[in-house]
């Protein structure tokens, strides 16, 4: 745990970045003479900003790590910094990969094939049924079963993956002691409970901000093979993963809908524009 202080110091930093935090090690050689560097040596670094340099030294970002520490300790939370041998080469090769990756559950389940299942929160009944029996029969193949957590069609699809007894991982846009939305608290322990696993770059303790919701769509894409999209409205955070699905090179695939539904919208202008259309499991097991 001594080494993870700096590793959980450096997940607050938000203006860090995995490039600038290589520069960073170039320079000063390793994570403690980070900690102990002044400001006007940080200044000194032509990529290094303003913003950045007042957070290294920000005493107020240095509080709280031994609390943090004793969280992840007491609730079986482990962390894997981007240099570790551990850390998911899928996932490291994106752009702006997590620095540090904060994991509860089954840890196994990041080495494993992956289908991000995703689509809105207020999806249809139609909807409900298509990523109920999607993940589950997924999970019959033996894919782990990746989303965000959210409302809607995100839960539906860690729901269907334990129902089969299968794998999977939930990315939160928040830290595990708040967890967001906080009707899906029971889903959380479940995913856990069913070896499963739920992820984040989130150090315990967090606040929430907006913004986090949105980075946190690139490692769900990032770790998965490929993206399902069973519903979606044309501008929706469901649309800006398959951005980061396709910038990474992932398969899309996409579940038809009712052309008079705005939920389909989506879906349907995806599959216009190329992405596979999907009805049954056996359309995707084979990426």
């Amino acid at each position: 745990m001594k080494e993870n202080f700096y590793w959980i110091w450096l997940s607050k930093l938000k203006n860090l970045g995995y490039n600038r935090l290589e520069l960073l090690l170039k320079y000063f050689g390793n994570i403690r003479n980070i900690w102990n560097a002044t400001y006007e040596e940080l200044l000194k670094l032509e990529k290094i900003d303003v913003s950045l340099a007042k957070e290294i030294v920000n005493s107020k970002l240095r509080e709280n790590i031994n609390n943090i520490a004793a969280y992840m300790k007491m609730n079986n939370v482990q962390l894997l910094n981007i240099y570790d041998k551990k850390y998911p080469q899928k996932l490291k090769s994106i752009y702006s990969p997590p620095i540090c990756l904060y994991i509860q559950g089954n840890i196994k389940l990041l080495y494993t094939d992956m289908i991000a299942i995703i689509g809105c929160r207020q999806c249809s009944i139609y909807g409900i049924r298509s990523a109920t029996k999607l993940s589950y029969s997924l999970a019959k193949y033996n894919k782990t079963i990746i989303s965000g957590m959210a409302k809607g069609i995100d839960s539906v699809a860690h729901i269907g993956a334990l129902r089969a007894k299968g794998g999977t991982i939930a990315v939160l846009g928040s830290s595990f002691d708040n967890i967001y939305p906080k009707e899906n608290l029971k889903l959380y322990q479940n995913i856990i409970l069913n070896d499963g696993a739920v992820i984040s770059e989130y150090p315990p303790f967090s606040k929430i901000e907006k913004n986090n919701f949105v980075q946190r769509n690139r490692i769900i894409s990032g770790l998965s093979n490929g993206v399902l999209v069973v519903e979606a409205r044309k501008k929706s955070g469901t649309m800006i993963t398959v951005d980061f699905a396709l910038e990474q090179g992932k398969d899309v695939f996409a579940v038809p809908g009712n052309i008079d539904v705005p939920t389909s919208e989506g879906t349907n202008i995806l599959i216009k524009e190329g992405a596979i259309p999907v009805t049954e499991a056996e359309d995707i097991i084979d990426i």
